[in-house]
């Protein structure tokens, strides 16, 4: 159920604390420790030094007051909690603190195409049949073929193909297969019918793949358009094609990332490497790979990771997933992105809005610069007050204002996020 979702992600965040809360954590294992050994020392200086056992445990425990770590302790998981709240009212979901933390400091971010840097709502471009092919026929064979299956691409071969033919009955089609980074086949008027890549036809017959063919579905691909070859039985119908255009903020996201100092922006897709190519000149990305499986996105992570160091990776589908698990952060569109996708991501775009993500790196940064000076009040009010308590120079009253007040200084310092604007 969604309430049963949400308690997920709720554990999910509260078990992801941040590099800086571990690292507190492990000072505070050994830190607290050594200042209880340090007050049980001091109760007992009455018989080193010339004092009275009330004044050696007056001064105890404004020791212990003094270094007690409190403003340590609550400096990053307030300003952590203040992030992912100010993220939350932006329509971001970040599930915790490490993931808050690692968005600030990337240096590449990966993208998948479809439903992510384009808007997932293709077009029927162009239907163009070979050798004693009628376009008619050719059409008729994708729509029965493509009506069985729910990819983008294949809605809109339908819609566009039903628009073309108009009242026509066609067929239906029966026994869809479909093929990994290939394409589709399925069964029609007795007929095996094959529409897929040239990678899927190469594997078929053995062989290239009609020249005649291959030169106009380059030419296609090279304005940006998704070409698929139809096939029945032994022999070639045509190509038809489609265009998913890029969202709208794409451009603008693209440009303030990189103004940002995000140094790589990288678009992994199975279309075609000139699909890609002629989108990424479209949209600014520095480097489009296409042709790849879902097994090619996580290598291509993988490799990322070792180049750059910090690596996001931005996806929609249960394709995504696996490289959105390997990456730094995973990165989910959240309203038109997969159950699989939003439950391996570190983050979602709840408002399925791209131009949120720059808000998102900005508000890490900022969070870190935060938790930063967090730790330098309350480390340095500790260096501060300890040694005039043990010296003796102020007693429990200023000790306590000094403890109180700094961490209700870091604590008001953490809320600074809630009111974050990427102006900033």
């Amino acid at each position: 159920s969604t309430l049963s979702r949400l308690i997920t992600l709720v554990k999910e965040a509260e078990a992801q604390k941040s590099p800086t809360q571990h690292l507190t954590d492990k000072f505070e294992k050994y830190y607290v420790p050594l200042v209880l050994l340090l007050v049980v020392l001091l109760i007992f200086s009455f018989l080193v030094i010339d004092e009275t056992f009330q004044q050696s445990f007056y001064r105890a425990m404004s020791v212990l007051i003094a270094a007690s770590p409190c403003a340590l302790a609550i400096s990053t998981p307030s300003a952590v909690l203040a992030g992912i709240a100010r993220a939350a009212r932006h329509g971001v979901l970040i599930k915790g603190g490490r993931p808050l933390e690692d968005l600030g400091g990337l240096k590449a971010i990966a993208f998948d195409k479809t439903g992510t840097l384009t808007t997932g709502r293709p077009t029927l471009t162009h239907a163009i049949p070979f050798g004693d092919a009628s376009k008619s026929h050719l059409l008729k064979v994708a729509v029965a073929v493509e009506d069985l299956s729910d990819h983008p691409l294949a809605a809109a071969i339908v819609e566009g193909g039903k628009k073309e033919l108009g009242n026509i009955a066609i067929p239906k089609a029966e026994n869809l297969k479909s093929l990994t980074a290939r394409g589709i086949q399925a069964n029609w008027k007795e007929s095996l019918i094959h529409i897929g890549n040239r990678r899927l036809f190469e594997e078929l017959t053995q062989k290239k793949v009609p020249e005649e063919i291959d030169l106009k579905m380059s030419e296609l691909e090279s304005g940006g358009h998704t070409a698929m070859i139809v096939h029945q039985d032994d022999s070639y119908l045509g190509i038809i094609s489609a265009m998913d255009i890029a969202r709208p903020e794409a451009v603008s996201t693209l440009a303030t990332l990189k103004k940002m100092g995000v140094q790589r922006m990288i678009m992994l897709t199975g279309d075609n490497q000139k699909v890609a190519d002629a989108i990424a000149k479209q949209i600014g990305i520095t480097d489009p790979m296409g042709s790849l499986l879902p097994e090619d996105k996580v290598n291509a992570i993988e490799q990322l990771k070792q180049q750059v160091g910090n690596v996001a990776m931005v996806g929609d589908g249960v394709n995504d997933a696996p490289a959105m698990a390997k990456s730094t952060v995973g990165i989910a569109m959240g309203a038109a992105g997969s159950d699989v996708a939003l439950e391996t991501a570190d983050i979602a775009l709840m408002a399925d809005k791209l131009d949120n993500l720059p808000f998102a790196i900005g508000l890490s940064r900022k969070a870190k610069v935060i938790i930063k000076q967090n730790l330098i009040i309350s480390l340095g009010m500790g260096a501060l007050l300890v040694p005039l308590t043990i010296l003796g120079t102020i007693a429990i009253g200023p000790a306590v204002i000094g403890h109180e007040g700094s961490t209700l200084v870091v604590v008001l310092n953490a809320l600074r996020l809630l009111k974050y604007e990427i102006q900033e």
